[in-house]
């Protein structure tokens, strides 16, 4: 299938687009940061998802929005508006089997960054949106909210114990997810998946469940 996936530069999207061409798919991976995949199967174009000139990809049949930024108030408009306008130009045609979203578990916690949270929380109005609209071509709409995820953007946290184990200790199961396992889901929400959409997947290993219980 063709396939195409933002932000596959590192972490997660890259994750998700080795991934896909390990099972022989075409992906267009978008990206303002050059690209280390090579294969014959990966295109990768080098631009921004709010550049207004995206070139035009015939017969897109998944669509993996990743692409994302935690700089404040530019949040709104990468993650939430330049998002909606990329799905735009991409997802509304015959050919489309899934769309799937790169939320955050924070779009239900309302916790991080005030930007970053609304801007994750209005993905999962829009994903939503999209599901209703692409029924009649047969297609899925979904998101995934991770919670914490072992990426190179989470280094500082990683890199330092006393603050690591802080972070863990706020999950149940005292662990944070791998990018290749996010990439495992979002390979079977969009293409094994059949019957699941409008619904949003938490993968936090336990935190918004993490709680002391006082009598």
């Amino acid at each position: 299938m063709r396939v195409i996936i933002t932000g596959t530069s590192q972490g997660i999207g890259k994750a998700i687009a080795e991934k896909f061409l390990q099972k022989g798919h075409e992906v267009y991976g978008f990206d303002i940061l050059e690209s280390s995949i090579e294969h014959p199967f990966y295109h990768h174009i080098e631009k921004s998802i709010a550049d207004k000139e995206l070139p035009l990809i015939d017969k897109v049949e998944i669509l993996i929005h990743n692409a994302g930024i935690q700089k404040g108030e530019e949040d709104i408009d990468i993650n939430l508006k330049a998002t909606i306008a990329f799905n735009e130009k991409y997802a509304f045609h015959e050919g489309i089997k899934s769309v799937l979203f790169i939320a955050s578990s924070s779009a239900s916690s309302g916790a991080e960054f005030p930007c970053y949270a609304a801007s994750k929380g209005g993905i999962l109005a829009y994903m939503k949106n999209v599901a209703m609209r692409i029924a009649k071509y047969g297609a899925t709409a979904n998101s995934l909210s991770p919670g914490g995820v072992y990426t190179p953007l989470n280094n500082h946290i990683i890199e330092n114990p006393s603050l690591h184990e802080a972070v863990l200790q706020e999950t149940l199961l005292h662990k944070w997810a791998s990018a290749e396992e996010i990439a495992d889901w979002a390979y079977f929400v969009t293409v094994c998946n059949q019957s699941m959409t409008a619904q949003d997947l938490l993968i936090d290993n336990g935190e918004m469940n993490h709680f002391h219980f006082v009598w």
